[in-house]
């Protein structure tokens, strides 16, 4: 129904599978390079302690329905239950992240696969042994439930917030009954996205084409994402061509499977009695629609000077005019090799300006065995940290470094997602630790921006200085100005069909022309073959997700100039925001922070410092 905090999205990730983004250390010399490089013995011992752990997590779930009925009588009997549902919670996060990491350190060992679904097992048993909590909270009433925290110390100090927040939701809670019918639709639901998976990845004969180098390449998803930056022009526009018209012959089929996801949403927010599907997905973290529709209306005041960079990129890639399949090429190349213990180095000097406490808190965290940092056979891909869940541990990273500056700003970028962790466990007690995803990516771009401003000041070379630059331009770009893109995408989509508008996959592609030409501005050449772009994004099957990318990015642009340019009270706002953990909504621990996400503001700093950038790299070409 609504965005999940980190933590119930473990819980719902024991029903899929746990992937957030995460940090780095200093690899440990003496860890053979098969092996991962974190110590898991700091969750347990070994895997009879867990299996152990387990066990027990699982003998004592029915003790929980105990509890049910017995709510109302008295704020102790409700004080009881909610800290027997929150202790045992906390101690299943522990058990499901000991064997998710281990399983993903390597994941041809079947033995971790075969338990990490008897976690999944355990988790579920425990959302169906606490199902009635709410339903039943709700039926006691505001009144009741504001008595019974005045009368007990436990309920005001842990439970105060998570209380507010069910009453908060109360009108668009459904019966017991309707609840349970409600649950039932989120198998047939999600149809719509595996027919889409299905298509990509089975049906649609993708076509191989032959690139100037020789190279033979069958252009399904993958392989346009490591082609699309071809060096070569023509080459450029023939992974574009190819792969954008494959996709325009199904638009039909993938019209029709994303339209059902719109039904559903549709379908949702009137069982729910939300007035947009919009307000229905900004409701679990209280997220005022204005939030949304000043980062899309910023953002289109903001065009010129995305405009003015595609121009600029134009001219440093030597090219006689632009084109959509011109974005991804770099604008300047720099083969410069970067070792991990190189990377912790570089990066706790960039983040200075964050304080002696961050910079010490950092230093023995990226020292210690929290991180399995390179890549090796059988490992899972990509980049998460832990989201918090052994509360009473530390989070563990798992990435696979390139030696390079990316791999260094990915280091940046998940070391900031632990330190939010480690700032709000030590601040905030377990049951309001856990933060919301529209915090979870501003510590880690803020550490992103610092970094890319250190780099900047500390580059020798005129090239060195263009590079960090240019990384930095096409962060803002990826991140702020696609995502919103994609966002109005959504919106636009979503306000049609509510107003029963007609619509069609070729609806969809029009909808999604107009964008791209609109956000590349007039020189930049899209032809109308690209216009199945909307088709290649997974993203739209999580509605109204997207938006936080640019949101978050918005916020630490904010916080980022503001330190820089500040002091300590500019840095100890910011440190605030990490401390808060999940003790409120994130718009209000922003407001607190001195940023107002429902005005311009966030969205103006970002194209403040899309701007100034611009303007570094025009004066280094003059």
């Amino acid at each position: 129904m609504t965005e999940l905090s980190r933590r119930e999205a473990l819980a719902a990730t024991a029903l899929v599978s746990l992937a957030l983004t995460v940090p780095a250390w200093a690899q440990d010399k003496a860890t053979p390079s098969d092996m991962a490089a974190w110590d898991l013995g700091d969750l347990y011992a070994d895997d009879a302690a867990w299996d152990a752990a387990r066990k027990k997590v699982l003998a004592d779930i029915p003790g929980l329905l105990k509890y049910k009925g017995t709510l109302g009588t008295s704020a102790d009997a409700l004080a009881a239950a909610l800290i027997a549902q929150s202790d045992l919670g906390r101690v299943a996060g522990r058990v499901y992240t000991y064997i998710s990491l281990k399983a993903d350190a390597d994941l041809r060992v079947s033995a971790n696969q075969e338990k990490q679904a008897q976690a999944t097992d355990m988790f579920t048993a425990f959302g169906e042994a606490t199902s009635w909590v709410a339903p039943e909270l709700l039926a006691m009433g505001k009144a009741k439930i504001d008595g019974f925290l005045a009368a007990n110390a436990a309920l005001k100090s842990r439970f105060d917030f998570y209380l507010a927040d069910i009453i908060r939701q109360a009108e668009h809670t459904l019966s017991p009954e309707g609840e349970n019918l409600l649950a039932g639709t989120s198998s047939p639901f999600s149809g719509s996205r595996d027919i889409r998976e299905q298509l990509v990845a089975s049906d649609i004969p993708w076509p191989t084409v032959t690139l100037s180098t020789g190279k033979q390449v069958r252009l399904d998803d993958q392989a346009y994402t490591l082609n699309r930056d071809a060096p070569n022009r023509a080459d450029r526009k023939l992974v574009f061509d190819t792969f954008w018209a494959e996709y325009g012959k199904f638009q039909s089929s993938l019209g029709a499977a994303y339209l059902s996801h719109v039904k559903a949403d549709i379908f949702r927010k009137k069982a729910r009695k939300y007035p947009t599907s919009l307000a229905m997905y900004l409701s679990g973290s209280n997220i005022p629609e204005t939030v949304y529709r000043s980062l899309v209306r910023e953002t289109n005041t903001g065009l010129p000077q995305l405009h003015r960079y595609f121009d600029l990129r134009r001219r440093m890639l030597k090219l006689p005019d632009m084109a959509y399949y011109d974005i991804y090429p770099p604008l300047v190349q720099l083969d410069k090799k970067v070792t991990v213990p190189e990377m912790r180095t570089t990066v706790l000097q960039a983040l200075a300006p964050l304080g002696p406490d961050y910079v010490a808190t950092l230093s023995k965290a990226t020292a210690a065995k929290w991180m399995d940092p390179l890549p090796r056979p059988g490992k899972k891909s990509g980049a998460y940290m832990n989201p918090g869940a052994a509360y009473d541990v530390h989070p563990y990273l798992l990435l696979n470094l390139g030696e390079n500056y990316e791999g260094m700003t990915t280091y940046a970028h998940e070391w900031g997602h632990a330190m939010h962790t480690l700032f709000a466990n030590k601040t905030q007690i377990y049951d309001k630790s856990d933060y919301p995803i529209f915090l979870a990516e501003i510590a880690s771009t803020c550490n992103e921006q610092l970094l890319a401003a250190y780099m900047v000041k500390q580059a020798k070379t005129k090239e060195e200085k263009l590079f960090y630059l240019g990384q930095q331009l096409e962060g803002i770009r990826g991140t702020f100005y696609r995502q919103t893109m994609f966002a109005e995408f959504e919106l636009a989509i979503h306000d049609k069909a509510e107003a029963g508008e007609g619509l069609s996959g070729e609806k969809l592609s029009a909808t999604y022309l107009d964008l791209l030409r609109r956000y590349h501005g007039e020189k930049v050449m899209v032809p109308d073959t690209y216009a199945s772009e909307w088709a290649y994004i997974p993203h739209f099957y999580t509605s109204f997700y997207v938006y936080q990318y640019a949101t978050c990015i918005s916020a630490a642009s904010y916080f980022a100039r503001s330190i820089l340019k500040g002091g300590a009270k500019e840095r100890d706002n910011y440190l605030s925001v990490l401390k808060a953990g999940g003790s409120d909504y994130p718009v209000d621990i922003l407001k607190r922070a001195g940023l107002d996400m429902t005005t311009g503001a966030p969205y103006q700093a970002v194209i403040a410092t899309f701007k100034d950038t611009l303007d570094q790299v025009e004066a280094l070409m003059a």
